[in-house]
């Protein structure tokens, strides 16, 4: 049993996808292989056949999507009608002088019995033919096709934002958006492939024109020069079976024309054309009724074919009368109750919405940067985000919530965490951003703006102008970068508001693994939940990862019995983790270059804290002042250096300090002397207050 369910999916990919080569290697083949007779009667036959069925699967469908494959099915047909065309000319042009049925029975009929042999009479039925089929019904329906590819394609935004405004009023659920959304995307590839096709239709009309001539001509000359015919007999046998030839293969062009016009002209509702026809045409009895009295009078005029006019008219009123008749039965008859209307559910906890903890709005314009269908990246995107920022912070990143948010401007989005808006800004879809990174080589055209994460100067360019603006030293994204980036910076900011007490307990659980006794140990017996959430949560705020649980939770188990403080707790932790957070800031390197501050000034701090209540340092604004200057300039420095910005200070002042300069400061590291490593030697770089 095993052996044959692993070999029917190998048998179902020998013969998969063979149809369109076969196809083709067949249309190839005609052209290039002389047919018989019998083939030739055989294809023809077909031809007329499939353009007869593909005429009325147009006719019978609810709406052209339900057809959406016509436009390669008249390719296809088309080029079938081209490969009989070049085999019957062959064999006309070989074959001509020994009759009219050298091309078999299908064309010697069309040239004999519908024309009634007469040449000249094929020659006029062949160019009316062509005329209403190149001038009418294909110039006719390619331009349709024309308008409606390129209203179709002004309506989508307009149709996505109907779509979007249902979903968000409730009328519709995710899954019935996205389904109309694809609809919308199908409607606009269907008719620009029409666009297209039509032109495939108009070309076919121009070479039976083409071949008709050349037919004629080389026969004439073939029948006189190679075959000695006397110019009459020349002129019937090539005319007649060419005449055929053209009629055997208009015929279906015209259908297939006609088909192709119903497709393109026809109203997108679930209704057959049949349908749609009856329902307007003879839906009111008073255009009946008025053909029929004009009918009637006609017919009153002497010399007019009374007696046709006057049927006719009576027809038509008739035909009046009774769907005036069928109105009045479906007026008189008794209206059906309405059905009562269902009672109002009482409200329930079920309609509270929860806040979503992270949220991401998007204006209806970016609606393809998270649309997979689409080709957007976005999604993709983020999921890198909450990978990677999760592997680097060592707790689970909650999903992202992506909807569309009409109340946006059509090309902003907006980033919320716990329904509170953190990040706002525009991008351009059509677009990439050229970041300036510090020193670039000249300007670029296009539309200036800012990097929404770092706050970067950038221009909004054209894709071609991509290598152009890496040449000058810009750095190039793609809006969903640009959008992913924005992300991932704010989820790194605002780490620790992420980490709950469901995500505390998920990491115990997992440490509980590989350390139940500690676990045991640790909570609730010496560290409460609350405590040790709020201890991770310092961590996280002070950029520093809680991947290494085991020592934090050996840490905590230790170091519990002094304290329950959790700026305490913090603080021992820190220690622990110096190793850790030394080499996040200064990589392997073994010297750490460091800002101190001036003894005076560490003195006037420490004051300042041992006389604060609850370890809450006020700064004179003066001296608040001039210490971020100095701070600062300082930073400024070791950027400009290449290295990292840190400032040490003693134990007690690295909280204080650590919060004064967390958000005008973010790249300066405060760490406490207790925290370096023992192997880590310290150039002063700096030293701030003197």
């Amino acid at each position: 049993m095993n052996q044959t369910d692993a070999a029917s999916p190998s048998a179902g990919l020998s013969t998969m996808g063979l149809g369109a080569p076969l196809l083709l290697m067949m249309l190839l083949a005609m052209m290039v292989l002389p047919l018989p007779p019998v083939a030739l009667d055989i294809l023809f036959t077909f031809n007329i056949s499939l353009g007869l069925v593909v005429l009325l699967s147009g006719i019978y469908s609810q709406k052209p999507l339900d057809f959406a494959s016509f436009p390669t099915v008249l390719l296809l047909a088309t080029l079938l009608r081209l490969a009989l065309n070049v085999a019957s000319t062959r064999v006309v042009l070989l074959e001509g002088h020994t009759g009219t049925a050298a091309a078999g029975k299908v064309i010697e009929s069309f040239g004999d019995f519908v024309v009634g042999g007469n040449y000249a009479v094929g020659l006029v039925v062949f160019a009316i033919l062509v005329i209403i089929n190149f001038v009418v019904v294909t110039k006719g329906a390619g331009r349709i096709s024309e308008v409606s590819a390129r209203f179709t394609l002004d309506a989508m935004p307009g149709k996505q934002m109907a779509i979007d405004a249902d979903l968000n009023a409730g009328l519709v659920t995710q899954e019935e958006a996205k389904a109309r959304r694809e609809e919308v995307t199908r409607e606009a590839d269907f008719y620009g492939a029409m666009d297209g096709a039509s032109k495939f239709v108009r070309g076919d009309a121009i070479a039976g024109i083409l071949i008709l001539f050349i037919n004629i001509i080389g026969g004439l000359a073939i029948g006189m020069v190679q075959h000695n015919m006397a110019f009459a007999d020349a002129v019937r046998n090539y005319t007649l079976l060419t005449v055929g030839d053209g009629l055997v293969a208009q015929i279906p062009s015209l259908v297939l024309s006609t088909a192709a016009a119903i497709m393109v002209t026809r109203v997108s509702r679930a209704e057959s054309m049949e349908q749609q026809i009856v329902g307007q045409l003879f839906g009111g009895a008073r255009p009946l009724a008025v053909t029929g009295g004009v009918l009637a009078v006609i017919g009153l005029i002497p010399g007019m074919p009374n007696a046709v006019f006057l049927i006719l008219g009576g027809l038509a009123g008739s035909g009046a009368y009774l769907i005036a008749s069928r109105k009045k039965r479906e007026q008189a008859r008794p209206v059906a109750a309405p059905p009562p209307a269902p009672e109002q559910k009482e409200l329930g906890w079920d309609d509270v919405v929860p806040v979503d903890t992270i949220g991401l709005e998007v204006g209806y314009r970016l609606i393809p940067l998270v649309d997979k269908n689409q080709g957007g990246q976005l999604m993709q995107r983020i999921k890198g985000v909450r990978k990677k920022l999760t592997q680097e912070l060592g707790f689970l990143i909650p999903p992202v919530h992506i909807r569309d948010n009409l109340d946006l401007s059509p090309n902003v989005y907006r980033i919320t965490l716990m329904g509170v808006t953190l990040g706002e800004a525009e991008v351009h879809p059509d677009r990439e951003m050229a970041i300036n990174p510090g020193q670039v080589y000249g300007p670029l055209q296009g539309i200036p703006t800012k990097e929404p994460a770092f706050g970067l100067d950038a221009t909004w360019i054209e894709g071609p102008q991509k290598e152009q603006a890496q040449s000058l030293g810009y750095t190039v994204v793609d809006p969903s970068t640009v959008v992913a980036t924005h992300l991932s910076q704010i989820l790194s900011d605002h780490a620790h508001e992420l980490l709950g007490r469901e995500e505390v307990q998920q990491l115990m659980d997992k440490l509980a693994k590989t350390n139940p006794k500690l676990v045991e140990e640790l909570v609730p017996e010496n560290v409460s939940p609350g405590t040790l959430q709020q201890v991770l949560r310092q961590l996280l705020q002070e950029k520093i990862p809680i991947r290494d649980l085991r020592t934090i939770a050996e840490t905590l188990a230790a170091q519990a019995a002094r304290s329950q403080d959790p700026a305490v707790l913090t603080a021992a932790v820190r220690v622990a983790l110096g190793r850790s957070i030394v080499q996040q800031i200064n990589g392997m390197r073994s010297e750490l270059p460091v800002i101190t501050l001036a003894s005076e000034l560490e003195h006037i701090l420490q004051n300042s804290l041992q006389s604060a209540a609850e370890g809450e340092v006020v700064f004179e604004p003066g001296l608040a002042e001039r210490l971020h200057q100095a701070l600062a300039e300082a930073v400024k420095r070791q950027e400009i250096n290449g290295q990292p910005s840190v400032l040490l200070v003693p134990a007690q002042l690295r909280p204080v300090l650590a919060k004064f300069v967390r958000h005008t400061l973010p790249g300066l590291h405060v760490l406490a002397y207790n925290e370096l490593p023992d192997n880590k030697q310290i150039k002063v770089v700096a030293n701030v207050g003197q």
